[in-house]
């Protein structure tokens, strides 16, 4: 059994830089058209020039390979709207991050509020500028998710022309708040489709699962799964393949990621048939975002196939999930 998947897209890539960018680039290059790139370097991404480099330093270190990235801007206060005239035409969002809550974002907001954001998210929402929010609070580790998703709905309903997306959802609120606001839509994860905490820590802990949000419970997964299985039309996938060096997974300061970007398409259309649901997964990976981000992507056509292969134990010095294991479809062909 083959399946053709048309410019299929990552609408949440994190590429990191220097040799580490050089390893996973290409392998995000080569089966996907287009990506999302995170800002969250160090110094993070917050002008135009930082942008025009780092895109500089992507499409050099994919060599040949035909992709897009859609770069982003890390969120700062003072952006205003002459800033945001000049940058518009280099980002296709501005990425904000809660202070100190994931890797490297110490230089996000201390205080996520709308009276006190209203300068950046107006000019925001005049110039059409998406907003991509990692949304957890700095409660209970398994509760932050469901906590933020006030301040979410806050935002949309005091913004209702800013297109606000949740950034890789993990729980069954979020899933549900979908459904309250016509300017949310969210992103979702091959792994937080795959994985409960159980499987990160219920048995012997398993570095290479662990990532942030933190994979929640079992119900939170079937809601995923529900929306990205009937390829909701507020979804997209955003892989928010994340990766660290062996050596910064397997210690006591585990990082937090999980590099999953050169099986993504395998695994959904495995995920996907072992549903019933294979003719949504276009949808879920293309359709849907070219919508939601109002995008024309490069013309990509990659082939799957229904056959056995074994992810490799590394790539680089990065362990992907699934390292050693067979899953059951492959990459053919791209063309």
């Amino acid at each position: 059994m083959q399946l053709t998947l048309n410019s299929p897209l990552d609408m949440h890539l994190h590429l990191r830089d220097g040799e580490m960018l050089r390893t996973v680039a290409p392998l995000s290059a080569h089966s996907f058209a287009a990506a999302i790139i995170m800002p969250n370097l160090v110094p993070p991404v917050t002008t135009v020039e930082a942008v025009t480099a780092y895109k500089g330093r992507i499409l050099e270190g994919i060599g040949n390979e035909k992709f897009d990235p859609l770069m982003t801007l890390f969120f700062q206060e003072s952006y205003d709207v002459a800033f945001l005239e000049k940058a518009k035409p280099y980002i296709h969002g501005i990425k904000l991050y809660p202070a100190g809550i994931t890797t490297n974002s110490e230089g996000g907001v201390s205080t996520i509020d709308s009276a006190a954001l209203n300068m950046t998210l107006t000019a925001m929402s005049d110039l059409e500028i998406p907003l991509l929010i990692h949304g957890e609070s700095n409660g209970f580790v398994m509760d932050r998710e469901k906590e933020f998703v006030p301040v979410y709905e806050d935002l949309a309903q005091k913004f209702p022309d800013l297109k606000i997306v949740m950034e890789h959802i993990t729980t069954k609120e979020s899933v549900a708040a979908l459904e309250h606001h016509e300017n949310l839509y969210a992103t979702i994860t091959l792994h937080h489709l795959l994985i409960t905490l159980d499987e990160v820590a219920g048995g012997m802990l398993q570095p290479h699962l662990f990532c942030k949000p933190i994979a929640k419970r079992p119900e939170d997964r079937e809601a995923l799964l529900s929306v990205a299985l009937s390829a909701h039309p507020k979804v997209m996938f955003g892989s928010d393949s994340a990766p660290h060096p062996q050596y910064a997974k397997e210690n006591c300061g585990c990082a937090a990621g999980v590099f999953t970007a050169p099986i993504a398409l395998p695994v959904l259309a495995q995920l996907f048939d072992t549903h019933g649901k294979l003719d949504n997964l276009q949808t879920f990976v293309s359709d849907n975002a070219q919508r939601i981000y109002n995008y024309t992507p490069p013309q990509k056509s990659v082939v799957l196939e229904k056959k056995a292969f074994t992810v490799p134990e590394k790539y680089g010095n990065v362990v992907p999930m699934y390292a050693g294991e067979e899953i059951g479809w492959c990459i053919q062909s791209v063309s």
